[in-house]
């Protein structure tokens, strides 16, 4: 009886070369077209896990954890000095989708810096932001801007505790005018103090106190005016 030899069957080349090409787990440097390149884990194609980005445009680098090709988990991003051509940290923290988000230290132009949380790319939640001139607002962010309860203490040691609305005072709060020993509590609106009360507060302390303390208030309802100019103003419970 004869036997009948069937060819045995064998796969395409570029199927072959198809699975040789697919990036899964470590691999050295992956070079992109536009001269990207990234070293680092790998899943069905996909940044994924700890890798090393260095953009050659621009120069920067982010180091830290990928899922599914985007930046997520905790990184740091860097940019090159323009001068000097060394490496300066803009943010260290954690990341989701490609943007900030959580905990994290931003280091922004003239020593400005941000300490806190973010969501979306944005500050939102708490926070602290170091500026330039030397203040410091500790409290609560909303889409970047300082929102909800915080405080701003100025290079002299004068400080605002209360609300605030898209980066400006907004609703009730307390100046503290340390350098002339003065407090005033009330109501802001767009960074302008509405109504309140202005009262002497640590004067005998303070380094520059004004000439004469403030005088006693002679209105027959001074309570009673105070409260209807807040109830004109205070739109915080809004």
């Amino acid at each position: 009886m004869p036997i009948v030899k069937y060819p045995r069957a064998t796969e395409p080349l570029w199927r072959e070369w198809d699975g040789k090409a697919q990036k899964c787990g470590l691999r050295h440097t992956v070079y992109a077209v536009n001269g990207d390149q990234y070293t680092g884990e790998w899943l069905d194609n996909l940044k994924h896990g700890r890798g090393i980005q260095v953009w050659k445009r621009t120069g920067a680098i982010y180091s830290g954890d990928w899922k599914f090709g985007k930046r997520d988990g905790y990184g740091s991003y860097s940019i090159p000095d323009p001068v000097t051509k060394e490496y300066k940290k803009v943010y260290t923290g954690w990341w989701k989708n490609d943007r900030k988000c959580g905990y994290g230290v931003t280091f922004y132009p003239s020593n400005e810096r941000y300490e806190g949380e973010w969501s979306g790319g944005l500050r939102s939640g708490w926070g602290r932001m170091y500026y330039r001139d030397g203040s410091i607002y500790e409290g609560q962010w909303l889409a970047d801007q300082p929102s909800g309860q915080g405080m701003l203490r100025l290079p002299n040691e004068n400080r605002y505790e209360g609300g605030w609305k898209d980066g400006r005072k907004h609703g009730p709060g307390k100046f503290f005018y340390l350098d002339k020993g003065q407090l005033f509590e009330g109501i802001w609106a767009a960074d302008i103090p509405k109504c309140g009360t202005l009262i002497d507060f640590g004067r005998d302390e303070a380094p520059a106190p004004t000439q004469y303390p403030i005088p006693k208030i002679e209105l027959a309802d001074p309570d009673g005016v105070l409260a209807e100019a807040q109830a004109m103003f205070d739109d915080s419970q809004n």
